[in-house]
This record gives C-alpha cells, sequence and structure tokens, in this order.
C-alpha cells in the first residue's frame, strides 16, 4: 500500500520541541478536501523544531507593547462608538467564555454598545444553553440567535461528513461571516472577534495585523461556492434547494463591505489573549460554567461545550490528521504556561484517540447515517503514513510519547 500523505502533508511527520503540535496540523480546515495534492498548506516550524504557534507566543510576552496596543484598541473603538443609542459594534459568538469575555468586556469595560450575533450550534448541549442564556441574562447583552435551514444545513453537514470528513465545514462557514452580515443588515461598521486563529498556527503574518482580511469575502459567482464537498450549483441540480436557500452561507462581497465601511477586527490583537483567563472572567461577570465532567477527548471542562457535534469535527481531525482534541488543548495551555510539556504528552497519550460515544447517536441520527457508514467513512479518510490497522484496530505509526 502507498504511503503517499492525504491533503498534501508532509511525509515526515514532527512533533514540536516545545509544546506537543504536530506539523501535519492543517493552517485552516474549512476547505479542506480528500485530495492528495501538495498546495496545502500546514503549520511551520522552524530550524529548532518549535513551531509557529509557539514562537508566537514568546513575541506576545517579551516583543509586544500591549499598553500601546489597548490605545490602538481606544482610537479604533472611538471612531464607531455611538451616542444615540444604536448598536456600534457586533460580536459573533454562542456565549462561550471567549464570546463572553469579548462582548462583556466591549460594553462594561471600554463603553461599546454591542449586539451579539450567533450562528445556532448543530444541537445545542443542556450546559450550551444554559450558558448562551446566562450570558444574555447575566451578562447583560443583547442578541439575535440565528438558526439556518434545518433540512439544508443538515444535508450539508452529512456531505461535509461523507466527502471531507470534515462535518464542521458548514457551520464554520456560517460562524465566519454571520458577523458582516449582520453588521451590513443594521447598518455597524464594526465587527469584533475574538482570536485570531493565526494564534494556534494558521498563517503567521494574520498575527501582526488588527483585522479580517477582506479577501475572505471575494467568492465570485455564489452557485461556484463549495459546501460540503459539492458547488452549490450542482447541489441546486441534485435537490430541490434553491439559491435563496443559501443567503446565509454567501458571504457579503469585499466591495460591498468596503462601500458600507464594516471592518472586521480581532480583540486579540489589542489585548494578550490567554482562553483560560477569559473562562475566569466570563464565569465572573456572564454566569458562564464549565461542564461537571470532562469533554470526551480531552481533559478539559470549558471550550467548546455548547454543540452535540463539536465532538465529531475533532474526532475527524484525529482521522484526518492524527491529531485529536487534548493536542489541540494541551498544545494551546503549554504554550501560555498553564502546563509542561511532559503533562501536555501525557493528556495526549490518555484522551486524544478516546471515542466520542456520549452523542455518537445523535450525531447518526442527525446526518441520516448508520454506524457502519460512520466508520467506513473515518477509514476511508485515514492517511495511510499516519495510520496502520492492526487486527482491525487502528494506531497511529507516530505519536508524541513515541519520541525519543
Amino acid at each position: 500500500m502507498s504511503e503517499t500523505p492525504y491533503f498534501g502533508l508532509p511525509s515526515k511527520v514532527l512533533f514540536c520541541k516545545h509544546c506537543v503540535i504536530s506539523n501535519q496540523r492543517p493552517s485552516s480546515t474549512v476547505e479542506f478536501k480528500h485530495t492528495k495534492d501538495d498546495k496545502k498548506s500546514t503549520i511551520g516550524f522552524d530550524d529548532d523544531g518549535v513551531c509557529d504557534a509557539c514562537r508566537y507566543q514568546e513575541i506576545k510576552a517579551v516583543e509586544i507593547d500591549w499598553e500601546r496596543r489597548e490605545n490602538a484598541l481606544l482610537e479604533t473603538l472611538s471612531k464607531y462608538r455611538r451616542n444615540d443609542g444604536g448598536y456600534d459594534v457586533i460580536v459573533p459568538g454562542s456565549g462561550g467564555k471567549d464570546s463572553a469575555y469579548t462582548s462583556h468586556i466591549l460594553k462594561y469595560k471600554y463603553g461599546m454598545n454591542p449586539l451579539t450575533v450567533t450562528w445556532a450550534p448543530h444541537k445545542y448541549t443542556d450546559i450550551g444553553w444554559k450558558n448562551f442564556e446566562n450570558w444574555i441574562h447575566v451578562g447583560g447583552l443583547d442578541n439575535i440567535l440565528f438558526t439556518p435551514n434545518g433540512r439544508l444545513h443538515r444535508y450539508l453537514t452529512r456531505q461535509a461528513f461523507l466527502n471531507l470528513l470534515h462535518p464542521f465545514q458548514p457551520f464554520i462557514v456560517g460562524q465566519r461571516i454571520i458577523g458582516p452580515l449582520m453588521a451590513a443588515k443594521f447598518g455597524v461598521k464594526l465587527v469584533m472577534y475574538g482570536e485570531n486563529q493565526a494564534e494556534y498556527g494558521n498563517d503567521p503574518n494574520e498575527n501582526y495585523k488588527p483585522t479580517m482580511d477582506r479577501k475572505f469575502f471575494s467568492i465570485g459567482d455564489p452557485q461556484d461556492m463549495v459546501l460540503g464537498g459539492k458547488s452549490v450549483r450542482d447541489i441546486m441540480a441534485e435537490t430541490e434547494f434553491t439559491l435563496n436557500d443559501f443567503a446565509p452561507y454567501i458571504p457579503p462581497s469585499a466591495d460591498f463591505l468596503e462601500q458600507r465601511g464594516v471592518e472586521v477586527h480581532y480583540l486579540g490583537y489589542y489585548l494578550k489573549w490567554d482562553p483560560q483567563e477569559c473562562y475566569y472572567y466570563a464565569a465572573e461577570h456572564t454566569g458562564f460554567q464549565a461542564n461537571t465532567e470532562r469533554t470526551e477527548g480531552t481533559y478539559s471542562k470549558y471550550s467548546s461545550i455548547d454543540d452535540r457535534i463539536d465532538m465529531f469535527h475533532y474526532f475527524t481531525t484525529l482521522a484526518k490528521f492524527g491529531i485529536g482534541r487534548a493536542t489541540y488543548d494541551a498544545a494551546q495551555e503549554v504554550r501560555n504556561g498553564k502546563i509542561t510539556r511532559e503533562e501536555a504528552v501525557h493528556l495526549v497519550k490518555r484522551y486524544d484517540q478516546e471515542f466520542p460515544r456520549k452523542y455518537f447517536k445523535d450525531f447518526l441520527e442527525y446526518i441520516s447515517l448508520t454506524e457502519d457508514e460512520f466508520h467506513a467513512t473515518v477509514d476511508r479518510f485515514r492517511s495511510p503514513h499516519l495510520w496502520k490497522n492492526e487486527g482491525g484496530v487502528w494506531k497511529l505509526k507516530h505519536a508524541v510519547w513515541h519520541e525519543e
């Protein structure tokens, strides 16, 4: 069997010498397809074997003047602040720790009038819905909960799982554009997300500017947009869905946003971002609660706990890239000085390959799939340079705890 890597991944597996992330981590997973080309980029490693994300944490710690960055934030907010009772900033989020922190601090420390907007989870967890309500009622914030066409969203999620092994792709697309869409609708010119994903391994150059590049919104003909591994044009030809049904997934054009003066900023550019500190802040000010049990596949109880489908997003990243949820969590906590690398290796070994059993039935019902179809699809996407099958059991060929 050929060991040519899928998805254009590096054939040689390396682990960061500082955290536990591997060089198999894709720089962006939104449009990853089941191909064997070399056009997809992964997280960068320097000559010392340290990943881009860890190097940026070092820069955050010693090179960035955070007082100057906060002053830049004050100037930006002053530019957009309104005194007529209207909303002056859109904050997309679910009411999790990050969006709770972002929206609350903008309103109560910096005097903005935010409208929070939520692209609804596929299926709320009990703790997710409770935290969403607390965000609004305890945190004292206005919110619009947007739920896309359920039939279409389930269809797209199923297609994304079958064609890309990326069941979260349609959700991520909607989550990312809901802010600019609502800003255009309400005449608000500032959108504020929390942290830039470049902090975790996407293009590191994105860390050095406060705004999201408008080129993300340049998609051309909406019918050529790819969702779930299929173009909108092909989906309409195969189903009864119309172009109108896809409106929530189609981003406003870059020209449209520029004409209306809409800018998308990251609060993490201006304020030193620490996910655990966001948790403490959200717990104190918005009633955010950690789950009573750890999330399957990791040791954490407070990160990404609002959606029953979320666990399968991370399980599929494990299958495709050999990187599970515990790896992502532990790598981030090593960078922020919360745990040591030795502790991280232990946590990854213990939890990374745990199967998300709790909501498995819910997931299968949601995308109309049998258990056998689920496993057959997952196994089809396992890259041969990462996995081996021994007696019907899939095992990683390379693991961070196997390092010399």
